[in-house]
C-alpha cells in the first residue's frame, strides 16, 4: 500500500516536525514563496516574528504526496507547532484575524512579536 512506500517520507516528515518548534510545509521557499496560500502564512508568520522552517513541496513529490497522507489534509501549505497539525491557509488566516494565532503559539511557548 502507499504508507509503505511513504515510510521514508513520513520517517523525514516526522523529523522536520520533532527538530522545529514551527515548521511550514509549503510550495516554494518562504524567500520566495511559490503559490499565493504558502506566501499568505510565510507572510503571517514573518508579521509575527515567528521563526519556523519552511520544507518545500516543490523539491519533493514524495513530501509533497507524503505530507497529505501524513495530516490526512488535502491541501498545502500545511503548518504545525510543537509536533501538532494547525492547518492551511484558511485555518491560519482566521486564526490570525481572530487574535487565537496569537494566543495559540504563546500557549505553545513560541515567542512572537508584540
Amino acid at each position: 500500500m502507499s504508507t509503505a512506500t511513504n515510510a521514508p517520507a513520513f520517517d523525514r516528515i516526522k523529523d522536520d516536525i520533532a527538530q522545529n518548534p514551527v515548521t511550514l510545509f509549503m510550495k516554494g521557499t518562504p524567500v520566495f514563496p511559490q503559490c499565493g496560500f504558502s506566501a499568505a502564512v510565510v507572510q503571517i508568520l514573518t508579521q509575527m516574528g515567528v521563526k519556523f522552517k519552511g520544507v518545500d513541496v516543490l523539491a519533493d513529490p514524495e513530501i509533497r504526496q507524503g505530507i497529505k497522507e501524513f495530516s490526512q489534509w488535502p491541501t498545502i501549505p500545511q503548518l504545525y507547532v510543537k509536533g501538532e497539525f494547525v492547518g492551511g491557509c484558511d485555518i491560519i488566516r482566521e486564526m490570525y484575524e481572530a487574535g487565537e494565532l496569537q494566543d495559540f503559539l504563546k500557549e505553545k511557548g513560541i515567542p512572537t512579536r508584540g
